[in-house]
């Protein structure tokens, strides 16, 4: 895939409203859907191959006309989100719609060989016009589908976080696929009830939230300009391997995220005394008192925050980084809930700590490669590149995967400075050895 270069014929972006009249409303959107660390687009990508059982049809036109069937249901994403009193957003539901681009490329799905982000020549399969700046009174969603001369097609969205967390994306893409494929009834019914997580008439923060407090820079530099993107796969092998250096039982997330902490705190060579900290949301639909409804779609998540300082991290073995992010997960109660809701009311909606932090979520239980639109389970499905958020770099994610030889696993993507790139590359092989993974590398 290194070096793959094609040319994409777009059309004309177009607005797709929902099909049948729908509410206009102002809809209340919770702490958490708004606060400062979830105001950016998430982009994701998915690549389908050719079914001989849709020979005469055009994935563009059957998903388009299915998007705005959708749209009736889930009527808030054709809205615009709105800033109101004390920087609070809220989503008013005009029926505008969604923007829509369709577009030819003159590339097959095999000459991608294996499919890991970040992937060439993205910036041509989604005509992204959403920028930072325009996550109020813009668009909720933006997709482009991609025919392919294979006739396997690439399905690519960015969508404005406020509005959904990874849960609440896939819901909606697997009822678009639905849709899409001639089902009657939405297997989920969505449900908004943002109002169910407003805080407290008294507000009280019981608890720490390390995850929002101020941290003193040291010698942290990242130049969001000089950016690399790169992607690993861990299979069975290489996570056995780390859970074995662990020395204890753990799971494969907190093996992973373990290593990669360490290895990514000491790829940016960060100063011995500096505070660092592992962020990872936490689904809370469960442990919410009371639960949130079956098809809420709406962000439901809270961050688990571990922390310590680079020296104590790099200088313990790998246990002492998985003991930290297991002792940061059961903290995580209705009560660690209700404070970060509260604390967004006290101190409006603050961005999550940044220096020093490392954010991973686990998309693996989403079963987001399901999403199926008449061709088939997507090839590859999942995050289009790392590097997102307000501060590019801090967020990855764990993507479920096949690799080309069938075996089943996670992609990484990884996005540091060029130089912290290469010693990251160079201390991945130092640490595992022979059992290092494959480092698919590309500057986009």
């Amino acid at each position: 895939m290194a070096g793959l270069k094609f040319k994409v014929t777009r059309q004309e972006a177009v607005l797709v409203a929902p099909s049948s009249p729908t509410p206009k409303e102002h809809l209340y959107l919770s702490n958490i859907d708004d606060q400062a660390g979830l105001r950016f687009h998430i982009p994701v990508a998915f690549f389908y191959k050719h079914s001989f059982l849709k020979e005469d049809q055009d994935p563009a036109k059957i998903i388009i006309k299915a998007l705005a069937n959708v749209l009736v249901h889930y009527y808030p994403l054709a809205g615009r989100p709105r800033e109101a009193a004390a920087g609070k957003l809220t989503v008013e539901c005009t029926g505008e719609g969604v923007l829509f681009v369709e577009a030819d490329a003159d590339v097959t799905l095999a000459e991608f060989g294996d499919l890991q982000p970040p992937f060439p020549c993205w910036n041509e399969l989604l005509h992204d016009i959403l920028t930072p700046q325009t996550v109020i009174n813009s668009p909720l969603l933006l997709i482009q589908v991609t025919r392919l001369k294979c006739k396997g097609f690439i399905f690519a969205m960015v969508a404005n976080h406020i509005i959904a967390d990874g849960l609440g994306l896939a819901q909606f893409l697997r009822a678009l696929g639905e849709i899409a494929m001639g089902v009657g009834d939405l297997s989920i019914s969505p449900v908004w009830k943002r109002e169910i997580l407003k805080p407290r008439l008294k507000p009280s923060i019981s608890l720490p939230l390390y995850e929002y407090e101020e941290v003193q820079q040291k010698n942290i530099s990242i130049d969001v300009d000089e950016l690399s993107h790169a992607s690993c796969f861990f299979g069975p092998k290489e996570i056995e391997y780390l859970k074995r250096e662990a020395g204890m039982k753990t799971s494969t997330f907190e093996a992973l995220s373990g290593f990669l902490w360490r290895l990514r705190t000491r790829a940016l060579n960060m100063a011995t005394e500096q505070e660092v900290r592992f962020m990872f949301p936490i689904e809370i639909r469960s442990i919410f008192e009371p639960h949130l409804p079956r098809g809420y779609y709406g962000n439901a998540i809270v961050f688990a925050c571990a922390k310590t300082t680079a020296g104590m991290l790099l200088n313990n073995p790998l246990s002492y980084a998985v003991n930290l992010i297991i002792r940061a997960r059961t903290v995580v109660n209705n009560e660690y809930i209700r404070s970060t809701i509260d604390m967004m009311e006290v101190k409006g909606h603050p961005h999550f700590t940044t220096v020093g932090s490392f954010i991973v979520s686990d998309l693996t239980k989403l079963r987001i490669r399901d999403v199926d639109f008449g061709w088939g389970k997507a090839v590859y499905g999942g995050l289009a590149i790392g590097g997102v958020g307000a501060i590019p770099g801090i967020i990855t994610w764990f993507i479920p995967y096949q690799n080309n030889k069938g075996v089943e696993g996670k992609v990484v993507p990884i996005c540091l400075p060029s130089d912290a790139m290469q010693k990251f590359q160079l201390e991945l092989a130092k640490a595992m050895g022979k059992e290092a993974p494959p480092f698919i590398r590309s500057l986009i």
